[in-house]
């Protein structure tokens, strides 16, 4: 039994033994690796802010292990990139080993200052080398760095950060979170070159602030802007497109660049009208990728607190695009498309005038409890929408709430609506026969259009919205969104088909 057991041990350790590799042998790169890319390109950032990390996979493709005798950045400690290999940080890394037929990953980022080149847009490059003389391999790094007027809260004494007035939570609590409050020389931004904002930015009572056509305004994580009360904002955003004017639109988005990233929800925080601001107006506007895009808490005896938006979209907010809160807006050629919660949301009464809006809720990015369009009130409510598209991915992408003990008044003129009729029926403000809340209005029809899960909301040739507005209506917003003439048999919604296409 004892010799058997010996065997059994010995055998045991030759197997091993022969299966276990001590030590390697290395030979030479020789200049025979193989890349996962010819060129690394790290996506658009702004002037010192740091980049995603990007990848470059390095491969043997040998039947020998080798050895890298160098993988370095042709400039060195100068380079605003930064690598990782193997785990280790660094710029330059000596003796790098990579067995037959193995991969190794290479990590990279990039910050870097614009300042001294005195350009707005710099193409920063250099070059990832492995090895060097006549086995030298190399690899470009290319990023396109912006510059950008740098907004954020000021450190004070106490090494706090500044605080501006927010609002008020549920219990009617004030809120203050880390902000700037604008000068007088910051209450005009210009398209030169763009915005970043770190807190709140805060539009002080009595002021105005001005954004000129074309100007690009990006928020850090948890950032936003605070319209206070008695102050305004005014967005002077016009059609693109025009000789002297490509890119007239202003957009309001995240501060992260990376293509990635185009369409992530809830980047930023919000845009926020504050109970009391007045002469509010937004032309030719984009707001997306907020937590929620426009909240107005609005003043309905205060009859200069008011909203006028025009020629715009909001979508991608994780909870909601466009909050009204007892408020008084007038809109022409709007678009709310997919959000989290709730597109449009006419919140505890106000005064409310839609006219070619398309209220389009595909969201794709989880559940959804809210819809399209949702309208309560707690006071008296009076709204009213003309030639409007209310659509979606759910069965139900209207929903009034109507408290019996205010007035609460509603008329769809030439609509096309979604709505669960069955479900719909038992209550009396839903019976779409009644003229005095529904006048002409299509249910459950096909808008067709274009991709509307990437709020792409143009309509194709197959859309019922085409011919069917009212034309009375129509001469109030007599072009659409993309300034394209609507004066006869106009389309429902923000988009009108083109016309050499009828």
């Amino acid at each position: 039994m004892r010799l058997y057991t010996s065997l059994i041990l010995l055998m045991l350790l030759i197997i091993f033994g022969s299966s276990c590799r001590k030590d390697f042998e290395y030979g030479p790169s020789s200049g025979n690796l193989a890349f996962s890319k010819d060129t690394v390109y790290l996506d658009t950032v702004f002037t010192n802010i740091s980049s995603s990390t990007y990848s470059l996979k390095v491969y043997n493709t040998t039947r020998d292990d080798v050895n890298i005798p160098s993988i370095q950045l042709k400039e060195g400690n100068n380079s605003g990139y930064r690598l990782n290999v193997d785990g280790q940080e660094g710029k330059a890394f000596k003796n790098i080993p990579l067995f037959a037929q193995d991969s190794l990953y290479i990590f990279i980022e990039i910050t870097q200052d614009i300042s001294k080149t005195q350009q707005s847009n710099w193409v920063y490059t250099d070059v990832l080398q492995f090895d060097s003389g006549k086995d030298l391999q190399e690899i470009p790094l290319v990023t396109l760095i912006k510059d950008a007027v740098f907004l954020a809260p000021t450190i004070l004494e106490n090494s706090l950060k500044e605080q501006v007035y927010l609002g008020k939570d549920a219990n009617e609590k004030n809120i203050f979170v880390d902000g700037l409050t604008f000068s007088d020389e910051q209450l005009h931004f210009t398209n030169t070159i763009p915005y970043v904002i770190y807190g709140y930015a805060s539009v002080p009572e009595g002021k105005q602030l001005i954004i000129d056509a074309g100007s690009r305004i990006h928020f850090h994580k948890n950032s936003g802007l605070v319209v206070q009360k008695n102050a305004s904002i005014q967005i002077n955003g016009i059609p693109s497109g025009d000789k002297e004017v490509k890119e007239g639109e202003v957009i309001f988005e995240g501060d992260r660049l990376e293509p990635e990233l185009a369409n992530i929800a809830g980047q930023w925080g919000s845009i926020i009208l504050n109970q009391g601001s007045i002469n509010n107006i937004i032309n030719h506007t984009t707001i997306k990728n907020a937590t929620t895009g426009i909240l107005f808490n609005g003043e309905i005896t205060n009859p200069n607190s008011t909203l006028q938006i025009n020629n715009s979209q909001i979508y991608n907010s994780a909870n909601i695009n466009l909050w009204l809160k007892k408020a008084k807006v007038t809109s022409k050629n709007v678009v709310i498309g997919g959000a989290g919660n709730i597109g449009l949301y006419c919140n505890l009464g106000g005064n409310y005038s839609f006219t070619h809006a398309t209220i389009a809720n595909y969201w794709l990015n989880g559940f959804r409890e809210g819809s399209a369009l949702k309208i309560d009130n707690t006071t008296e409510l009076s709204a009213v929408f003309n030639n409007c598209i209310i659509d979606g991915n759910k069965k139900n992408e209207l929903v009034l709430e109507k408290n019996n003990g205010s007035s609460f008044n509603f008329l769809f003129n030439h609509c096309m609506i979604t709505s669960d009729i069955n479900n719909n029926t038992t209550n009396s403000i839903f019976n779409f026969n009644n003229t005095n809340y529904y006048n002409t209005v299509f249910l459950n029809k096909d808008s067709s259009f274009e991709d509307a899960f990437n709020n792409i909301f143009n309509i194709n040739e197959s859309s019922f919205a085409i011919n069917i507005g009212d034309l009375e209506s129509a001469t109030n917003a007599p072009v659409d969104i993309q300034n394209t003439d609507r004066s006869s048999a106009p389309d429902l919604g923000a988009y009108e088909y083109f016309e050499e296409n009828k």
